[in-house]
């Protein structure tokens, strides 16, 4: 006769294996590569079948490459890490703070073409925020940050 413990210790380990091993196939399924210009290019001159590939690249906006198309949704540009410069297309919502030689996380897939095509653009926010200008100080609502006065 079995136990009642050697049948929870079993039972336990068939939840642990079955959930362990969902998590590891859904990994492998929805896992995404996070690489810059030049990893990108010497990712796809190693392995050809990587063209086409769901990943994420992170770089800087090479200044005077932004292309928008008339009505906004659509923009075209080149990003580096400083050592490999690719062509980005991109359509959808533009942020805010997408300008020249921003940081940006490019989502997509890198075509034969040599052309990263992007479905998600995200621009990184400056780290360093400063206090608003002294004329801006005496608007109503306008928080003074709290803290240590310099």
């Amino acid at each position: 006769m079995v136990r009642a413990r050697t049948k929870f210790i079993i039972g336990g380990v068939l939840v642990l294996g079955t959930a362990g091993y969902l998590m590891a196939t859904s990994i492998g399924e929805t896992g995404m590569y996070y690489l810059t210009p030049g990893e990108l290019t010497a990712r796809v001159k190693g392995d050809s079948t990587f063209y086409n590939t769901g990943v994420k690249m992170g770089a800087r906006v090479v200044p005077g490459t932004i292309d928008r198309e008339p009505g906004g949704r659509a923009v075209s540009f080149r990003v580096t890490d400083g050592n490999q410069i690719i062509p980005v297309t991109y359509r959808g919502v533009i942020p805010d703070t997408f300008t020249d030689s921003v940081d940006v996380v490019v989502e997509g897939r890198y075509n034969r073409e040599g052309t990263f095509v992007a479905t998600t653009l995200l621009a990184k926010c400056a780290s360093r925020y400063e206090n608003a200008p002294d004329k801006y100080q005496s608007t109503p609502g306008y928080k003074a940050p709290k803290g240590p006065a310099a």
